[in-house]
């Protein structure tokens, strides 16, 4: 069976050419628009996904940690003393306009906690160059990596700036931590206050991490109950409101499914109308298969097979073509990976267009007759 369909393929080299290229052509955009949702959505929720917390306080009415609005400072102690709680620390953000020596300015989102804990980041695994105590210095902020072309320069220790008519010294180089607000930096909890222009009698979250042995859905609950004007999330399902929240109110997650979805019927109908083509061409090789004692399953199974060797060959090409342009853009900051379930279903989808636009051959090659062998 196998043998066969692969000489039927390549009977028709130019038609087979087409339907893999129907299928790398579907595959690639599909992969392609799902990376850059992926990168967008990891934006979204990177405020909270590069905390190192178990719970998130914010106001009561929030359900986006982009949009957080503001607590009393002496929220943090409240929280310090529900049961169960091992540290409470409060988080600051303030927006602010950042000036370099080339005279450039930013607008920058400010992001500070509690030094030396910085439980709102960065964590020291996301430190390039210089190292988390190096924020506790006088002025100190960080600086991304990927953040070269928003500063017209890459960012080095050591660079002097001015956020808000104030001095600040870059001090560290985060990897890849930025948010969806645009460009991001990390300070400590006073700094971040003072950059901002505001007073210490406000922040914008308390991060809480819940005691061994506790469980901190028990301890959101708790927080919940007895703190008045407050909402206590987990980390995760904070980071799943903040992309879900984000998605509904920008209309990304519509833009990016329609582009998917037309991806998919694109390929469809170019391998369907392909492999019909090609199975007109050769009406009268399947009517000798019939002919020569090939039932309609076999000769279906026969078209499936061809079907699926399209869309593995399809795939691994796709595939290759989506790495290097991963690849090709990580440069410039758009990073992103592949989980193995984003790959299966990649490949899922791509086996489902190519055996479902067989149908359009299987629906002519049925009605064949043996008899068409001997017929002009």
């Amino acid at each position: 069976m196998f043998r066969t369909a692969l000489r039927f393929i390549r009977f028709d080299r130019a038609k087979s050419i087409g339907v893999v290229v129907g299928i790398v052509i579907s595959t690639f955009l599909i992969g392609q628009q799902v990376g850059i949702f992926t990168f967008l959505t990891g934006l979204m929720s990177a405020l909270v996904d590069n905390s190192n917390g178990d719970i998130w306080v914010v106001d009561a009415k929030t359900q986006d940690a982009n949009s957080l609005g503001l607590l009393d400072v002496r929220i943090v102690r409240e929280v310090r003393s529900i049961e169960g709680v091992a540290t409470a620390h409060g988080v600051a953000l303030a927006n602010g306009t950042a000036v370099l020596p080339n005279g450039k300015s930013s607008p920058v989102l400010m992001i500070g906690s509690e030094a030396p804990a910085f439980a709102a980041g960065p964590r020291p695994d996301k430190i390039k160059s210089g190292t988390l105590a190096n924020l506790e210095a006088e002025n100190a902020i960080t600086a991304d990596f990927y953040d070269a072309a928003v500063y017209d320069m890459q960012p080095e220790v050591g660079v002097q700036l001015e956020i808000n008519g104030k001095r600040a010294v870059i001090n560290a180089i985060t990897d890849n931590l930025r948010g969806f607000a645009g460009n991001t930096v990390y300070t400590t909890l006073e700094r971040a206050n003072y950059y901002g222009n505001r007073n210490g009698t406000s922040i914008s979250a308390v991060i809480v991490n819940v005691k061994p042995g506790y469980d901190p859905a028990r301890v959101r609950n708790e927080i919940n109950q007895h703190i008045y004007g407050v909402r206590a999330w987990i980390r995760k399902d904070f980071s799943r409101s903040t992309i879900a929240y984000t998605l509904g109110s920008t209309g990304i997650g519509a833009s990016t499914g329609t582009l998917i979805v037309f991806a998919i019927i694109s390929g469809f109908f170019i391998i369907g109308l392909t492999m019909y083509s090609s199975a007109l061409d050769r009406i009268r090789d399947y009517g000798t298969l019939k002919a020569i004692g090939a039932s309609n399953m076999y000769v279906r199974r026969l078209i499936l097979t061809q079907a699926a060797v399209f869309a593995v060959v399809g795939f691994v090409i796709a595939y290759s073509l989506l790495e290097g342009f991963r690849m090709g853009v990580k440069s410039s900051g758009l990073t992103f990976e592949f989980s193995w379930q984003v790959k299966l279903g990649m490949f899922a989808i791509t086996l489902f267009i190519a055996l479902f636009g067989a149908i359009f051959a299987l629906r002519r090659i049925n009605g064949v007759e043996p008899a068409a062998v001997f017929r002009g």
